[in-house]
């Protein structure tokens, strides 16, 4: 559908009031709007009142029930904001509805995983139904056909929902109640009822526990998750969420949203403007957080004489209780009735409402100490949440690592748990494995080194107390779920400073910040492969490298990689893998097919040797001679600092070695030679780190070691701005230099602000210089003429032309072989 067109849908447009250009999009049909207008408000589970489809569609009743079959037919999540119409008009309560979900599923022989996430949670807290008992009752379904009396999917369906945990401040409504059912109550639930009916909704918490579960399994109350403008919610470690598949649908799409963004300073008002959302959908949201227990609402505790005794050991949503001050979040309840009128519901919006009164300045009530109102953001990538997933490091970190996954962030407030959980992993491991453990135990050492370290942050003011700075851990991807003026206002709200992982996979786009500063990629280009060949063309040294554009096809290997053993191969939008020169050709050719290439020469002897050199370089690493333990004073890396601002960013070079035949890794460990590999650690699959440890050592001494290393046969591979968790040596030098060259001071981060803009000037215009029809520039002249930076949902352009480096120029190749004339030379001068 046309943005335009839902635009002027979700503002109430009639179709008389609709500018000219929408009605021409539309075909100048007015049918055609109402068709939109329909459709766009069955879709988002729009209410009927107040809402343009009222002007389409006369029959309420009727639109209601194809709102509910088509988010049946979609697996959409029950519409718990119109509860009052699904269970009061239409009888179709929470539990009714994801049975019809499972029987339809069932009945069509449909996988688990065919469940989108969310309704997975909903279905496995109403149903106790995941994914062993899913393929349990299909494995009953399918056996029950082979004999004469056959058992349907509702039959193996459960008749009443499990167990629920119910929070107190939720509010209770009567459903659909007739007299027939009211028979069937005990004298305890008649009272309930009679109090609902005559008060109107009561706060769950002043009626029986039991009485409470027992209704709502019948059906005959439903519960709202009521949330207030000014409420705050925290989000523990997410506990029984599903990892099934994204669907994509308004909700879904906006739950996520607000995951990442979402933080227990911020209320739920300050939030909706941020996001720039619409205020009911953001609470509708914020209850589903809380109903399904992955959320937590701040400032909700009741006092013993409000609570029925009955709930005192009741089970709750909230498992972070038990680790909560009780003075922090105490509220003063006033006496009365709990329900006011007038206010708004996060389930009712246009109709009376309820909140409870404690809710109301639930903010200025918490007892809080003073911290930083800013704090420092870690950026990671779905490959450190894969990590963490797999190797079952220790027992509790998984929950921790679909929380990273799924909402994005991992807060502060949950960071001591997370450190406690790290504490838990062991140092050593067999095979692959090794390298889930040492990501996390860098992972570890790195939030320990950025949390709250006064060394940071030794320029606050004599005013402001020096404690550092919290730390909130936030997934690149997620962020990417936001619009970019979206994303640079919530970060703009909570971050002073943003630093990234290195490497960061190349199958995302990095966060680009000016505001905050951002110790990382400046731009999505710097993380991409022209920011290597921006490297190479600036320094004039680096491996021969060759980049194919799309839709190429190579005879022959070029000839300037006929003497190398092994091959660097990075497809566009992927991550490097080293490959054995003697099979590449059919490799090459087919990745051509569907996206650039990067060929460069790594290993004439097997792999290459790779070194990384952290930065930025302190005095004492810019004297002497080169050699194999000083590597920083290589004419390369002088040449580099010209061009490339290495004093106040941070990460790492990668310089690489072809020619090793004769060199082992040392066992000495200097400085500025930073970390030594062999082989670089690349598997042809294409690993999301770029360089793998390999403990290869032997007992050379460093005296024959630097006497065979020759300034020449070293170039640069690659630099990547960042923390690298890959290393834990490595990790640990970036660290110290950090401290030491005090890069998150805020001259240094003015300084960061100002380098960052030029780099990402000279490389856009370096790369628009390379392509076709692009005019040659001076790359270091600053000046982006005539182009300016692409919006960031346009990516990073794809190379036009096929570029060469050799010899340490950068041009276009032909693909021509060299002239025949050297090789008819050549053959004279051979004997007969």
């Amino acid at each position: 559908m046309n943005t335009d067109v839902e635009f002027h849908i979700r503002q109430n447009y009639p179709w008389n009031k609709l500018p000219a250009n929408v009605k021409q999009s539309l075909g100048n049909s007015q049918r055609e709007y109402e068709k939109h207008v329909l459709l766009y408000s069955i879709r988002n589970q729009l209410r009927f009142r107040n809402n343009l489809v009222r002007h389409v569609r006369k029959d309420e009743r009727r639109y209601y029930e194809e709102l509910l079959k088509y988010s049946r037919d979609h697996l959409m999540l029950y519409p718990y904001h119109l509860s009052d119409i699904m269970v009061k008009g239409l009888r179709v309560t929470p539990f009714s509805y994801y049975i019809g979900i499972m029987e339809d599923i069932m009945n069509s022989e449909k996988s688990y995983d065919s469940l989108p996430n969310f309704t997975a949670a909903d279905c496995l807290r109403l149903l106790g139904i995941g994914r062993n008992q899913y393929i349990d009752l299909m494995n009953q379904c399918r056996s029950s056909k082979k004999f004469f009396r056959r058992k349907s999917a509702r039959d193996l369906l459960p008749s009443k929902p499990v167990e629920i945990s119910v929070e107190p401040w939720w509010v209770a409504q009567t459903g659909y109640i007739t007299e027939d059912d009211i028979r069937i109550c005990s004298s305890a639930e008649k009272k309930a009822i009679d109090k609902m009916i005559d008060s109107g909704p009561q706060l769950a918490g002043t009626i029986e526990y039991n009485v409470v579960l027992s209704l709502y399994n019948r059906g005959f109350i439903y519960l709202d998750v009521p949330i207030s403008d000014d409420s705050c919610i925290s989000v523990p470690p997410l506990e029984g969420f599903v990892m099934n598949r994204v669907q994509g649908d308004y909700f879904e799409t906006l739950l996520y949203k607000i995951f990442v963004s979402i933080d227990e300073q911020t209320n739920v008002a300050e939030l909706a403007s941020v996001l720039e959302i619409d205020l009911d959908l953001v609470k509708n949201a914020v209850s589903m957080y809380c109903r399904l227990g992955f959320a937590v609402k701040k400032g909700q505790v009741f006092s013993s004489e409000q609570l029925h005794p009955s709930w005192k050991n009741a089970p709750s949503v909230n498992r972070l209780k038990s680790t909560m001050d009780p003075q922090k979040m105490l509220l003063s309840w006033e006496q009365g009735s709990p329900v006011m009128e007038g206010g708004s519901s996060a389930t009712d919006t246009d109709t009376t409402s309820l909140e409870d009164q404690g809710d109301t300045g639930s903010v200025s009530s918490l007892s809080i100490p003073a911290a930083p109102t800013k704090r420092i953001a870690f950026l990671f990538d779905s490959t450190l949440t894969a990590f963490l997933m797999m190797g079952n490091l220790s027992p509790n970190l998984k929950s921790h690592a679909v929380t990273m996954f799924e909402v994005g962030k991992l807060s502060d407030e949950t960071l001591d748990s997370f450190l406690a959980e790290l504490e838990k992993v062991e140092s050593t491991a067999e095979g692959e494995a090794q390298r889930y453990f040492d990501h996390a135990l860098t992972l570890k050492n790195t939030i320990l080194f950025l949390r709250y370290n006064k060394e940071l942050t030794q320029d606050q003011g004599p005013d402001i107390p020096n404690i550092g700075f919290p730390l909130d851990m936030l997934r690149c991807e997620s962020l990417l779920g936001l619009d970019q003026a979206t994303c640079s206002r919530v970060l703009n709200k909570n971050y002073k400073l943003l630093v990234s992982m290195a490497p960061l996979s190349n199958e995302i786009r990095p966060i680009s910040s000016c505001t905050p500063q951002h110790i990382g990629p400046a731009i999505p280009e710097v993380s991409s492969i022209w920011f290597k060949l921006y490297l190479y063309h600036v320094t004039g040294q680096g491996p021969p490298s060759l980049l194919l554009s799309k839709g190429s096809r190579l005879r022959k290997l070029p000839d300037i990689f006929q003497a190398y053993d092994r091959l660097l191969i990075t497809s566009w939008g992927h991550d490097p893998g080293v490959v054995p020169t003697s099979n590449v050709l059919t490799m090459l050719n087919d990745a051509l097919t569907h996206s650039a290439v990067l060929i460069q020469g790594h290993g004439m002897h097997g792999h290459g040797e790779t070194v990384h050199i952290p930065f930025p370089f302190d005095e004492e690493d810019l004297k002497g001679e080169f050699s194999y333990s000083n590597m920083c004073v290589h004419k390369a890396l002088w040449k580099l600092k010209q061009h490339v601002d290495l004093e106040h960013q941070c990460g790492y070079i990668t310089m690489l070695n072809s020619n090793n035949r004769h060199r082992r890794r040392t066992s000495d460990s200097a400085e500025c030679r930073g970390e030594t590999h062999l082989g670089g650690g690349l598997d042809t699959n294409g690993s999301t780190e770029s360089f793998e440890l390999v403990t290869e050592e032997n007992g050379e001494g460093k005296g024959k070691t630097d006497a065979l290393s020759s300034e020449d046969e070293w170039v640069p591979l690659e630099l990547c701005f960042g923390m690298p968790l890959f290393s834990s040596e490595l990790n640990r030098r970036v660290c110290r230099k950090i401290a030491s060259h005090k890069l998150c001071s805020n001259e240094s981060l003015q300084e960061l602000l100002h380098s960052s803009r030029k780099l990402s000037l000279k490389v856009l215009s370096f790369v628009h210089s390379f392509q076709d029809g692009g005019q040659p520039s001076d790359p270091d002249s600053g000046v982006s003429n005539p182009l300016s930076q692409p919006p960031a949902e346009s990516g990073v352009p794809l190379p036009s032309l096929n570029l060469l480096f050799k010899d340490g120029q950068l041009k276009e190749w032909s693909g021509r072989a060299p002239p025949p004339l050297d090789i008819s030379s050549l053959q004279k001068d051979q004997p007969s």
